[in-house]
C-alpha cells in the first residue's frame, strides 16, 4: 500500500519491490541512452571542440585558436552566400513538395481506375536511389544531348540549348525541381493517410451549406490536415536544410558556388581545403541556424494557438 506524501524515490527506498522496478527501468533504458550519447552527444561535443582548433585534416594535428574560426566565418562572403543558397533551396523545394504532395494526395484519394497502381508508382521517386535519380536527371539536363533541351527546341520553346546545370539561375532551378520531385512522395504518404480518416459527414454538411469544391477544400480538408502538415513541414525543412548528396551529385555546388549550401561547404573545408577546424565551425553554425528557425517556428505556432501535439 502506497504511503501518502512519499515521492517515487522515497517509496523505492522503503519498498524493495519498488527499488527493483526502478533498477530494472534504468537497465532497460540504458542501451537507448548509450546509443543516443554515441550518435548524437559525442559527435556534437566533438564538433564544438574541433571548431576551436586549426586542424589539418589528414593528420588531425593543429593548434588552439579559440573563436577565430567563427570570426573568419562571420567575415566570409562564401559562408553568407552558402547560407543564402541553403535558405533558397530549403524554402523553394519545401514549398513545391507540399503543393505537389497535397495535389497528388487529393487525386489519389478519389475513386479512379488503377488507383492502387497509381499509389504505388507515385512513391517511386522517394524510394529510388539518389545516385540513380541524379544520373537520370543529369542525362535529361545535358546541354548537348539532353532530352529536355531536345523536346523544348522541338516544341519551339527554345531556339538553342540551355546549360541547365552549368549556369545561374538555371542550376538552382534545376536542383530545386529535382529535390521537389525526389521528396514530394513523403508528403503524399502523410497527407493521404490523413485524408482517409476525415469523416465523409463533414463534406456532406459543407455541401448542404452550399460549399463548392474549393470551399470544401479550404473549410474542411485544410483544417483537418493542419496537424499533419505541421509535422511534415518541420521534418522536411530539417532534412532539406541538411541535404548534401543530391546537390553535390547534381552540381557539386557550382557553377563556382552558385548552388553551394552549408553542408557542401563543410565537405569542401574538411576534405577539399583540409581545414577540419573551420569545417566544424561551419557545422556548428549550421546547427545554430537550424535551432533558431525551429524556435521561431514553434513560437509562431504557439502564438497562433497551433502548437503541434
Amino acid at each position: 500500500m502506497a504511503v501518502p506524501g512519499l515521492t517515487a524515490a522515497d517509496r523505492a527506498a522503503v519498498n524493495p519491490l519498488d527499488r527493483g522496478y526502478a533498477l530494472l527501468g534504468m537497465v532497460l533504458i540504458a542501451p537507448t541512452v548509450l546509443i543516443f550519447c554515441a550518435v548524437i552527444v559525442y559527435p556534437l561535443v566533438s564538433a564544438i571542440y574541433l571548431s576551436l582548433f586549426s586542424i589539418f585534416t589528414p593528420t588531425l594535428s593543429g593548434s588552439f585558436v579559440g573563436f577565430r574560426n567563427y570570426a573568419e566565418l562571420a567575415n566570409s562572403p562564401e559562408f553568407w552566400r552558402s547560407l543564402l543558397n541553403n535558405l533558397i533551396w530549403t524554402v523553394l523545394t519545401l514549398t513545391l513538395q507540399v503543393v505537389l504532395g497535397i495535389a497528388a494526395a487529393l487525386m489519389l484519394n478519389q475513386a479512379m481506375v488503377f488507383r492502387s497502381l497509381a499509389r504505388s508508382l507515385i512513391l517511386f521517386p522517394y524510394f529510388v536511389s539518389t545516385v540513380v535519380a541524379v544520373l537520370v536527371w543529369r542525362w535529361l539536363f545535358n546541354d548537348l544531348y539532353g532530352v529536355l533541351n531536345h523536346l523544348m527546341m522541338w516544341a519551339g520553346i527554345l531556339d538553342m540549348p540551355l546549360d541547365w546545370l552549368g549556369a545561374m539561375p538555371n542550376a538552382m532551378v534545376s536542383v530545386v525541381l529535382v529535390g521537389a520531385w525526389k521528396y514530394f512522395p513523403f508528403v503524399v504518404i502523410a497527407v493521404l493517410a490523413r485524408l482517409q480518416t476525415i469523416p465523409e459527414t463533414l463534406y456532406e454538411a459543407a455541401t448542404i451549406d452550399g460549399a463548392g469544391a474549393w470551399g470544401r477544400f479550404t473549410d474542411v480538408t485544410l483544417p483537418q490536415l493542419r496537424d499533419v502538415l505541421v509535422v511534415v513541414v518541420l521534418l522536411r525543412a530539417i532534412w532539406d536544410f541538411k541535404e548534401f548528396d543530391l546537390i553535390y551529385l547534381l552540381t557539386g555546388g557550382g557553377p563556382i558556388i552558385g548552388t553551394q549550401t552549408l553542408p557542401l561547404m563543410v565537405y569542401k573545408e574538411a576534405f577539399g581545403l583540409n581545414e577540419m577546424g573551420r569545417a566544424s565551425a561551419v557545422a556548428v553554425a549550421m546547427m545554430l541556424v537550424m535551432l533558431v528557425f525551429m524556435l521561431v517556428y514553434f513560437r509562431v505556432l504557439r502564438a497562433r494557438g497551433e502548437e503541434p501535439r
